[in-house]
């Protein structure tokens, strides 16, 4: 199984992916954790990944892509992978499309989970609450959301295009039903 999660900080990705990690035995993959692994590997990727964040700058695509497409190639990822958060706008998920094509292993599904905005400051709010992130304000999070919205959401019609997009109701109740929802969204996959 070869699959994208995405959807809006505080839909539940990180909480799905690893469910669905598990229930595929596919490795879930964030792109966060590919950038701290390469910095503290030392690798060149790594190297220029580390001078971008501690400048506070936006990772380049070519960064990005070239840590996701190294990890792609790792002995774990040949049954399948689950992207967490990558691709984040057409040109990664342009980049991901060519060289999956490359490699003749096109993507399964995209799954987006769906949720209200007003659900997503909720939830966001409460876990900055419970985590104690002050710098998580409701002024942040929906500048956070906003960010989304102009660089992500445009991931929606490209992948529906393709007849890949699989929408869920992220709001649906707690996370084992939207695993749940998850599992019947992909039964035709």
């Amino acid at each position: 199984m070869r699959l994208v999660l995405f959807g809006p900080p505080g839909a539940g990705k990180g909480t799905q992916a690893t469910r669905l990690s598990e229930k595929f035995s596919v490795p879930a993959l964030s792109t966060g954790d590919m950038f701290r692994a390469a910095v503290k590997e030392g690798t060149e990727l790594g190297r220029q990944a580390k001078q971008v964040m501690d400048t506070g700058g936006l990772m380049p695509d070519s960064i990005t892509f070239g840590l996701v497409q190294e990890r792609l190639t790792r002995a774990d990822c040949g049954d399948g992978f689950l992207l967490d958060g990558f691709p984040r706008n057409t040109v990664q998920a342009e980049l991901l499309e060519a060289h999956l094509a490359a490699q003749d292993t096109p993507l399964d599904a995209v799954l987006f989970l769906e949720v209200p905005e007003a659900e997503l400051l909720r939830r966001l709010k409460g876990r900055a609450e419970q985590e104690g992130r002050s710098d998580d304000t409701e002024e942040t999070i929906r500048a956070r959301l906003q960010t989304y919205e102009q660089e992500t959401a445009s991931l929606r019609p490209f992948y529906d295009q393709r007849g890949l997009l699989v929408p869920v109701d992220g709001a649906g109740g707690d996370a084992d039903s939207v695993f749940t929802a998850c599992l019947a969204a992909l039964q035709p996959v």
